[in-house]
């Protein structure tokens, strides 16, 4: 298999002009608390207000003619089906993406002003991503995956691509984790380049699935509670490819409870004005619970994942209203499920 490192600097060339090189910032507080010298890099900035844009553009501008012309389809309520109607629309691919029957009429509404063309399949989203791939075969439409493949992998990799290129040696870099994506591409690339990097997994201890499955030494299922980092709850499909990359290239993983996510949250937008969404803050609080012999004095990295999240919702987190309205780089009202 190609290195993963070489995937991503090729979706980097690819996916360049049409997403932001999103900032790199130090935390005063997070460097002061822990010793280290803390950036992070603010996805919740980017296109759509997450990061998953990259790996969605970067499927599609590999796609042939022939896979063009006939279309795409994915399942999503959130970041990824907001990444895929961007996508789609910007490249003029016909795109269709498929939401549960119980899906927020708000976020169905807000998908449809992007152009899409919207199935409403089954109860939950297992029900209408299991729709999205059957119609896709039936109608030789390519299914768009969220994580589960080398191309979305790349893209979602170019984030540790640009945190290597302004900081040179990377000591630590934090992630949040779901299916693994972003920090297969990301770690992948940081570990393969040779930027001294110990890649750490962050997830809600709610949903720790990835977690779990790094335990046990094979995918699978665990007890999912409601949590605040919506965007990374739930299973992880039977082979995914990320499982491996994410053993190959991911050091450690730490799980965080919600409210250490909620405090994550409410130090972002403190120190740097910024609403960011529960993935986010699992990131931050991950930094905040890890502790590693010799990290003091090291460069360590988190990727603040995204923004997209409702101002009632934030507001019921961290007990306080955001400031200044809408920070994110999409639509913060758009929260991901």
């Amino acid at each position: 298999m190609k290195p993963i490192a070489e995937r991503v600097r090729e979706a980097e060339e690819r996916i360049r002009a049409h997403i932001r090189r999103t900032p790199l910032v130090r935390s005063e507080t997070l460097s002061a608390a822990s010793g280290r010298d803390v950036f992070l890099k603010l996805e919740n900035l980017q296109v759509t207000g997450s990061f998953k844009v990259r790996g969605v553009l970067n499927k599609l501008l590999s796609l042939t003619d022939d896979e063009r012309s006939r279309g795409v389809i994915t399942a999503s309520t959130g970041n990824h089906g907001l990444a895929t109607a961007h996508a789609a629309d910007l490249i003029g691919v016909a795109a269709t993406i498929v939401l549960p029957e119980t899906a927020d009429p708000a976020k169905v509404d807000r998908l449809r002003e992007r152009g899409v063309r919207i199935e409403l399949r089954g109860a939950e989203c297992a029900e209408a991503e299991s729709w999205a791939r059957s119609e896709g075969q039936r109608r030789g439409a390519l299914y768009v995956p969220p994580y589960n493949d080398l191309d979305v992998i790349a893209g979602q990799g170019t984030v540790g691509l640009e945190v290597a290129q302004e900081l040179g040696r990377v000591d630590e870099f934090f992630a949040s984790v779901g299916g693994g994506g972003l920090i297969a591409g990301a770690a992948g690339f940081l570990v393969e380049s040779g930027a001294g990097t110990k890649a750490t997994g962050c997830l809600p201890k709610n949903s720790p699935v990835m977690y779990d499955s790094m335990k046990a030494g094979r995918i699978v299922e665990s007890p999912i509670f409601p949590t605040l980092s919506d965007s990374t709850a739930g299973g992880i499909e039977p082979g995914a490819i990320t499982f491996e990359l994410c053993r190959r290239f991911v050091s450690g993983w730490v799980l965080v409870e919600e409210a250490e996510i909620r405090e994550a949250m409410a130090l972002i937008h403190e120190e740097h004005d910024l609403v960011v969404e529960g993935a986010a803050g699992v990131a931050v609080a991950g930094l905040r619970k890890s502790r590693r012999s010799g990290a003091r004095g090291q460069t360590a990295v988190v990727v603040v994942c995204g923004g997209n999240v409702a101002p009632a919702v934030f507001e019921e987190a961290v007990g306080r209203a955001p400031r200044g309205g809408d920070e994110s780089g999409g639509d913060g009202r758009f929260r991901h499920g």
